[in-house]
């Protein structure tokens, strides 16, 4: 009986450490070759997708995740590898408007503001690709993110019909990197779970072309 319990105490505790490497290794697998350091490296499409993420941090200070996402969207933009930037993030409340913010930043870096499409309802990733191919009619683009976001964006829309590769945004390490990472680590479980139950976007919407 003492065995037995061990048996399953012992499965109990490897199995979700074996989904978990089994997701992360299956996605970045997918990923691998299609995202890029460079701009000079990065391959041309019309469209730049920047994934949204708040401004300030809780305490209030910058957010560095932020800041890496609007200098590599420009830089990318100014290179002349897209022609235009979607940003996509979340609009959940008046009070907290991620794209908006973004448009400003971007529009004071220099990117023309009518080469700027919003998208208010990207409030997950899942969301936000399915919603460039379904709502923006896109049929290729780059993911604009630091390398862990674009590898799980890409893995997302290629299995929902949208090609992808991704321009990495710089990524941030010390702790609170360390903790963004570990959190990364269950959504892409999360990713899985999504595909089997077949989630869909929160909205929709009529279509917008990017033009």
């Amino acid at each position: 009986m003492k065995k037995k319990s061990i048996r399953i105490l012992f499965w109990l505790t490897i199995t979700p450490i074996l989904i978990i490497v089994l997701c992360n290794f299956t996605i970045n697998s997918s990923a691998e070759g299609k995202t890029f350091e460079r701009t000079e490296a990065v391959p041309k499409n019309k469209v730049g997708l920047v994934l949204g993420t708040s401004k300030k941090l809780v305490g209030g200070q910058p957010n560095p995740y932020y800041s890496y996402r609007i200098q590599a969207t420009i830089a990318l933009f100014k290179a002349e590898k897209i022609e235009f930037v979607l940003v996509s993030g979340d609009n959940a409340t008046k009070y907290y408007n991620e794209p908006t913010t973004i448009q400003k930043d971007l529009v004071a870096g220099g990117i023309p503001e009518d080469k700027i499409f919003l998208d208010y309802a990207g409030f997950r990733t899942l969301d936000s690709m399915v919603r460039a191919k379904e709502v923006f009619g896109l049929e290729r683009v780059t993911v604009i993110s630091q390398k862990f976001h674009n590898q799980r964006a890409i893995y997302l829309a290629e299995r929902k019909g949208l090609t992808a590769i991704g321009f990495n945004a710089t990524d941030v390490t010390g702790n609170s990197g360390l903790k963004v990472h570990l959190r990364e680590y269950l959504a892409r479980v999360k990713v899985f779970i999504d595909l089997v139950f077949n989630t869909q976007p929160k909205f929709y919407g009529e279509p917008i072309e990017i033009k």
